[in-house]
């Protein structure tokens, strides 16, 4: 299906939300605002996969994507930053 480019958040979502759903994608989403300002921060164009540790900082980046996506170092990046939380935690 070809969407229009949306003009209002809640179309934004709702067009995110239909192709999450089309493409059968299993994890969490977010929309950025209408003004692309996650996008211009951390400059994702092209696709970038971002881990963001509980402080809000950036705990993994990866390569430009598609064929920069490296699951493996996005699973170490996960692990790594779930055991630092658990320890922080545990403290």
């Amino acid at each position: 299906m070809i969407y229009e480019d949306p003009r209002h958040y809640d179309e934004r979502a709702s067009v995110a939300g239909a192709c999450s759903t089309n493409l059968g994608i299993e994890f969490p989403a977010l929309v950025d605002t209408i003004e692309n300002t996650t996008e211009m921060a951390y400059t994702a164009w092209p696709d970038r996969l971002y881990l963001i540790d509980s402080s809000g900082r950036i705990a993994y980046r990866s390569e430009a994507g598609p064929f920069g996506f490296k699951t493996d170092q996005l699973s170490k990046a996960l692990e790594q930053l779930a055991g630092q939380e658990n320890n922080r935690l545990a403290k």
